[in-house]
This record gives C-alpha cells, structure tokens and sequence, in this order.
C-alpha cells in the first residue's frame, strides 16, 4: 500500500523478524482507520437523531470520543512505520555518517525508554480500571477498561515499531533518519 504511493517506509532487508513487526504496525494502522471510519459513522447518526429526529443521544459522544483516542494510540506503530511523525533533521543533516548514527541510536533507545515508561503506567492504569470494574460516569456507563486497553496495546506496537527501526538502523539496512550518505562516506 504504502510503497505504490511513494512514502518512504520502514526497510526491512528480507529480515522476517522486521517483516513481522511491519505487518504487525500495517494491521495497527487498519484498525485505527477502521476506529476513525466507524466514529465518523456514529457522529453522521448522532446528528440524525439529534437534528432530524429531536431526540437526545446517549452514547455516541462518548463512543466518538473513546475510538478517536483508541485510533489515535493504535495508530502510533503505523505512523512510525510510514515516518509520518514529525522530524527536525537539522542536526543529523551536519553530522558525518558514524555520529548521525549513533544520534539515530541514542534517540531511538531514548523514544523506546519514554514509550516503555507510558506502557507501564498505561498498564497499571488499565488492570486497576479492569480489577475494580471501574465505569464511565454518564448515562452510558461504559466499562472504563475497553477503551483504557488502547494505551498498553498502542505503546506496545510503538515499542515494537520503534525497535524494529532500531535493529534496521544498527544492522545497515536502514540509513540513520532515513537521510542518504554524505558526499565521500
């Protein structure tokens, strides 16, 4: 999909280990399109029954509002796979070959150590939602568990992902922050 388009994607070098983790980040990336699809559908039919039919609307809001974060985190792993996060590439644009790769290192091993720290408590926050069967506060009373599993199954993906780039980049098949070689390395 994304290679017919022309967007630079995460290499993996015939490696079945990265070809694994790719595919896991596409899937990702097909349910956060699927959460975004279906909570642009509840809002069409929220605003039918809200407007047409003059009736009050109960769950949709919220229901929008928990798909549209769930896409969100479980979009993570596919946005780093397409490199759509945002990228300042000032400094490694000026380093030589051996410095912009460890840069690429450090901050790579840097984005996993803050991702594992949100997986963390994005976990625990998740079992004590889970454990004390906590609910929304609304009329709707949704189990606060099923949307709270986005954070540790997102950050999971992520970690995969920004892995998987990792592995890419210290193996070769990947030049650091996908920038080509300067002239003479």
């Amino acid at each position: 999909m994304a290679t017919k388009s022309g967007l630079p994607v995460a290499k993996t070098g015939g490696n079945p280990i990265l070809q694994a983790i790719n595919f896991l980040s596409t899937l990702a990336g097909f349910v956060a399109a699927g959460l975004i699809f279906v909570s642009v559908l509840i809002t069409c039919q929220m605003i039918f029954v809200r407007y047409v039919l003059n009736q009050s609307t109960i769950w949709q809001t919220e229901a929008v509002t928990y798909m549209v974060l769930g896409a969100t985190l479980i979009g993570l792993p596919y946005v780093q796979r397409l490199r759509g996060h945002v990228n300042v590439d000032l400094i490694p644009i000026a380093l030589p070959g051996l410095a912009r790769k460890a840069l690429a290192v450090f901050t790579l091993v840097a984005t996993i150590v803050m991702a594992a720290i949100m997986l963390y408590y994005g976990y625990e926050f998740w079992h004590i939602a889970f454990e004390r069967g906590w609910r929304s506060d609304t009329v709707w009373g949704v189990s606060l568990w099923i949307p709270y599993i986005a954070v540790p199954i997102g950050f999971t993906l992520f970690i995969l992902q920004l892995s998987a780039d990792l592995l890419a980049v210290i193996l070769g098949i990947e030049e650091p922050f996908g920038l080509p070689p300067k002239g003479g390395e």
